[in-house]
């Protein structure tokens, strides 16, 4: 088996909606950096399958008023040189005051918090700005948090969310994810790190039918907003919902979903194009 590399070409403004779209169509793995993303695909998928699912999405971004400029080129790599290809692209980076992520063949670090993540099949390798805002939110919340009970990571990708949270002290976690391939590569993790109090569900989060003293979601705004009325219902009381992945002004509309379901802007932060906000009950 053989894979193929991506590399896209797109505004910023539209890089999300992209990457959600390349999930859709059987994205393994994606990398983001300044110029492009790059994406792989298995060769089972099919390349007129790839390339057709790709082009449709000018018309999906036009629909959605963003950006639609968009340009790729591809190259077929042999599964002998797949892993080498993933390595050169992920090295260990340190977020927060604590923690480090690290891919499974390097060596951890002394007095850090080593989270293992396989970047191989799924989303959330800690290099995305949304996901190391989030991961260091989770360290800083957790100093005034005095319930740490349980964790709801919706969406969950790799689980690394839901991974650091246990590490830094909670003492459970859920992960629910509607792609079976996020819940497969959550499941890996949670291994790679030696993680046993963690549950991985594949569906949405009304796949979950209890309270949460902290809920994370790094989703598209859309996603937030749909999903309101459930993120209120599971957080418990004193609890913390974190939501993640909105470019600036998509928050508003995030925000107003979330109070009208009787959630509280607690903070909201800032970082570059990105938003993440707090809320509470």
């Amino acid at each position: 088996m053989g894979y193929y590399e991506f590399k896209i070409t797109i505004a910023d403004e539209s890089k999300d909606a992209v990457m959600h779209q390349l999930s859709e169509i059987g994205c393994l793995g994606i990398v983001e950096n300044d110029a492009c993303l790059t994406a792989y695909f298995s060769d089972n998928a099919g390349i007129t399958t790839i390339l057709n699912g790709i082009n449709s999405f000018g018309a999906i971004l036009q629909k959605s008023g963003l950006d639609d400029t968009l340009s790729f080129e591809y190259v077929f790599i042999g599964e002998r040189d797949w892993n080498e290809s993933w390595k050169k692209k992920f090295e260990p980076i340190d977020v927060g005051d604590a923690v480090t992520i690290l891919p499974p063949w390097e060596k951890e670090k002394a007095r850090r918090i080593n989270l293992i993540i396989d970047p191989g099949m799924a989303f959330g390798t800690g290099h995305h700005e949304t996901t190391k805002t989030c991961l260091a939110l989770i360290e800083r919340l957790l100093r005034g948090l005095s319930h740490r009970e349980s964790f709801l990571d919706f969406g969950t990708g790799t689980g690394i969310l839901a991974i650091a949270a246990l590490k830094l002290g909670f003492k459970r976690a859920v992960c629910v994810d509607t792609d079976p391939l996020a819940v497969d590569a959550a499941k890996r993790n949670a291994e790679l790190n030696g993680i046993e109090n963690i549950e991985v569900i594949e569906g949405g989060i009304d796949k979950t039918g209890e309270t949460f003293d902290f809920i994370a979601a790094n989703l598209l705004s859309e996603i937030l907003i749909q999903n309101a009325a459930s993120i209120a219902q599971r957080l418990g009381p004193g609890g913390i919902a974190m939501l993640s992945g909105m470019i600036v002004s998509q928050e508003t509309d995030v925000i107003k979903a979330m109070e009208s379901n009787g959630l509280r802007l607690k903070d909201k932060i800032i970082d570059g194009r990105w938003v993440s906000v707090i809320l509470t009950h």
